[in-house]
């Protein structure tokens, strides 16, 4: 038996109730005698819905996750520390006893936020940081979950539209377009290695991953070396991971849909600059009205400010 789905694929199979999921936007035939031999009508299907309207699908009882109800396991302190005492010195293990705790004393506590978050998500904020270990978004705003949707790269670079595909155009793509978040923030950070890679290049010919990636800030590294070429490297670096952030702010704009809900007040881009030395943070914004673009590239920016 064939038949035509327009907006399904198979995702799961259960042959043990003949139930089958499919999700999928790609249109195609299946053969769903293939898949099991009774009847298409039979068939739950689930179409693929942006996360922040997708309502709850019943699954076989086998393929779902347990419900955030007095079923769900309680670990009390005891339980944590028998944890700890039986976990040796694994780091897995350690993280298994950290998720614990977490269960323990925030997923089960705050239960019906939780089970209101298994249902959809749709955050404010979108958050773009470097994945430098000593660098936490979550810890260092205190961002719970739910609030933000994250992406964290080398350097913390936004790259143009003109550089084509990438993992941060697609995140971008789906927190402006789908999740429609209000606000995104482009953090840098203290001694940043992707930038001192970027500073260190001595040509425009990448040689290894890194590099191909980091030239995304090339636009900021010429700049600083153009207007303080009279600094030693490391306090070029300092400057360039606060001025890469501006780059990637302004690179945020050549992306059409952005630039069309920034100009309609419908998203404010931010910048910002952790310090993890002395603990400081930096906040600012580009100056999109008052400045216009600089040579038709490049906004200037406002609004600085010093959390301390």
């Amino acid at each position: 038996m064939m038949a035509w789905c327009t907006r399904y694929r198979v995702r799961w199979v259960n042959l043990n109730n003949n139930r089958c999921c499919f999700t999928s936007l790609t249109p195609k035939w299946i053969d769903v005698s293939e898949v099991m031999s009774e009847s298409f009508a039979d068939y739950q299907i689930t179409a693929l819905a942006p996360s922040k309207e997708r309502k709850e699908v019943p699954l076989p009882e086998e393929m779902g996750s347990p419900r955030i109800t007095h079923q769900y396991t309680r670990f009390t302190g005891k339980d944590v520390a028998k944890a700890k005492a039986d976990g040796g010195s694994d780091m897995f293990d350690e993280i298994r006893q950290r998720f614990l705790e977490f269960k323990n004393n925030k997923f089960l506590k705050e239960a019906a936020h939780f089970q209101n978050l298994a249902r959809a998500q749709s955050p404010k904020l979108m958050v773009i940081a470097c994945v430098d270990s000593r660098v936490c978004p979550t810890n260092v705003l205190g961002l719970q979950p739910g609030e933000a949707f994250m992406v964290r790269n080398v350097a913390n670079l936004v790259p143009a539209i003109e550089f084509g595909p990438s993992e941060t155009g697609a995140a971008l793509e789906f927190a402006v377009k789908t999740l429609e978040v209000e606000n995104i923030l482009v953090i840098g950070h203290s001694q940043c290695a992707g930038i001192e890679a970027l500073m260190g290049m001595q040509d425009s010919n990448p040689r290894n991953y890194v590099e191909r990636w980091v030239i995304n800030g090339k636009a900021a590294k010429q700049r600083i070396e153009a207007t303080a070429p009279h600094l030693n490297f490391d306090q070029q670096c300092t400057h360039c991971e606060k001025e890469s952030v501006t780059q990637s702010l302004n690179n945020l704009l050549t992306y059409p849909w952005i630039n069309e809900r920034v100009k309609e007040g419908l998203l404010s881009l931010g910048g910002g600059y952790y310090d993890f030395v002395d603990c400081t943070f930096e906040k600012w914004s580009l100056d999109i009205e008052g400045s216009g673009a600089v040579g038709g590239k490049r906004y200037s920016t406002k609004d600085h400010r010093f959390w301390c």
